[in-house]
């Protein structure tokens, strides 16, 4: 993913900026810019930094990013398709603008938002059926408040050198019965200090973070339309399928078989 748009965006009359990368395995550094994004994923999971969270931005939703927010962001998925649109802030706005956060998009939203596919650059009031477009379309995001995602498309990021492998090392054996015990022996630490640098440093247990790591997980394999649920609750460490869709539901607010169909743009 190129950085050269930046530059363009800031100009004055840039009041709508569109640039897509329609070509899998993204990766940007870390920049701010004075206009909001909005970013769609189309297939596959994009993982977004901002300061402090690792946030995951599954297929089927977008996620709002206000005007100086530092970030970077990274795809290891070749199918991925990702959508960037640029709002420049305006004199009143809704205050939903004000906050950085992940919604699922409807039917009539992602169809929008595939129109503009072959759009690309500063998008001004000289081109006028671009322009109201994008405005319409800014201007029904606020509906989509009760439609942010649950807990685990974020989860601090762990600064920590030893917590980070901690993490890395969670993630690269999901599928295994990853009790705190085991995990802080795998490291040479107590029970106790593993689960003291948990609540100090990410301000949360051991276990939500392994569940927030086991639900984004089987997210992306959803994405990969490669595995049936019973395989993919087995692969992110439930022991049977009704654990794991009660566990997925609690978290992302409806069941696994429901998020699939929304995946697949069945409903």
């Amino acid at each position: 993913m190129k950085n050269t748009h930046y530059e363009e965006l800031e100009e004055e009359d840039a009041e709508f900026y569109v640039y897509h990368v329609l070509t899998g395995n993204i990766q940007t550094e870390k920049h701010t810019h004075t206009s909001a994004q909005l970013i769609y994923a189309e297939g596959g999971i994009v993982h977004i930094f901002t300061e402090f969270r690792h946030w995951y931005l599954p297929a089927r939703c977008f996620m709002w990013i206000p005007a100086g927010v530092p970030h970077y962001i990274l795809s290891f998925s070749p199918k991925v398709d990702l959508y960037d649109f640029y709002f420049k802030k305006e004199e009143i706005e809704d205050e939903f603008f004000d906050t950085i956060n992940i919604y699922s998009v409807n039917n009539l939203l992602r169809e929008m938002i595939m129109y503009t596919k072959d759009w690309n650059g500063k998008i001004t009031k000289n081109d006028e059926s671009k322009y109201y477009f994008l405005k319409a379309l800014k201007g029904i995001l606020p509906e989509k408040r009760d439609k942010r995602l649950a807990f685990p498309v974020q989860h601090p990021f762990p600064k920590d050198e030893t917590l980070l492998k901690v993490a890395r090392y969670i993630n690269a054996n999901l599928e295994k019965n990853l009790t705190i015990g085991a995990t802080a022996k795998e490291f040479g630490m107590s029970t106790r200090t593993l689960s003291r640098k948990f609540k100090e440093i990410l301000g949360m247990n051991y276990v939500r973070f392994l569940r927030a790591l086991r639900i984004t997980r089987s997210l992306e394999l959803m994405s990969e339309s490669k595995y049936n649920m019973y395989e993919i609750a087995m692969m992110v460490g439930y022991n049977s399928l009704s654990s794991f869709s009660n566990i997925f539901k609690k978290v992302i607010g409806i069941p696994p078989t429901e998020y699939y169909q929304r995946l697949k743009g069945d409903k």
